[in-house]
């Protein structure tokens, strides 16, 4: 399903043509809901990066949703050594003194726009980060993995979406709210289940599937 045949599809549905901002900001937020509660295999991301040695942070992608990984790559021998994810409170408590300087172990995202790597990077080491990111919006991009792989989960959320914004029937809308709800029941087990059922490292996220 690409964006034109969701719009149609939507407004077809609901019986009410809708302008193309509020279209648009119908599939923003449901793309948002669905980002934010299922990790997607599909829609991850590598960057290399390097940290300052002397700097105990490193800015995030202007994309980044959450992490899955950050490998410090020794200089010498070329080997990635995975530091821990954790919180800032971790950081702070394991390594409370910022001038301790040495190969970093952890990292823990310090606000909306930076890591902190502890303890402060002796070296400037190369570091490999893998993490989860908003893409572009079906919206603007015309296609997306969602509308390609789990258009049901997309064309409910904007469905329920369009008629909160009209301002339908209760009943109309509590029904929508259930059919989003079972397509993310779905998309959940393929997504945090089916396709991460072998998934060696903690936090990410892996639901039981039955």
């Amino acid at each position: 399903m690409n964006y034109a045949e969701l719009t149609a599809a939507v407004e077809s549905t609901i019986g009410n043509p809708f302008n193309a901002t509020d279209m648009i900001n119908f599939t923003v937020q449901t793309e948002e809901k669905i980002y934010n509660a299922v990790q997607i295999p599909a829609l991850r991301r590598n960057q290399m990066g390097v940290l300052t040695i002397n700097v105990p942070y490193l800015s995030l992608p202007t994309d980044f949703l959450y992490a899955y990984s950050m490998a410090v790559i020794e200089p010498t021998t070329g080997e990635y050594i995975y530091a821990l994810n954790k919180d800032v409170n971790y950081l702070r408590d394991m390594f409370p003194n910022p001038t301790e300087i040495g190969r970093p172990r952890a990292y823990a995202q310090f606000d909306a726009d930076t890591f902190m790597i502890a303890p402060t990077p002796d070296l400037p080491y190369e570091v490999e980060l893998h993490y989860g990111y908003y893409p572009e919006s079906i919206s603007t991009a015309g296609t997306s993995w969602l509308g390609d792989n789990f258009e049901g989960a997309l064309f409910n959320g904007v469905l329920m979406e369009a008629a909160r914004f009209i301002k339908e029937e209760q009943d109309v809308i509590a029904i929508y709210q259930q059919m989003f709800t079972d397509s993310m029941v779905l998309l959940k087990q393929l997504g945090d289940g089916k396709l991460r059922q072998d998934t060696f490292r903690t936090p990410q996220v892996k639901d039981t599937v039955r």
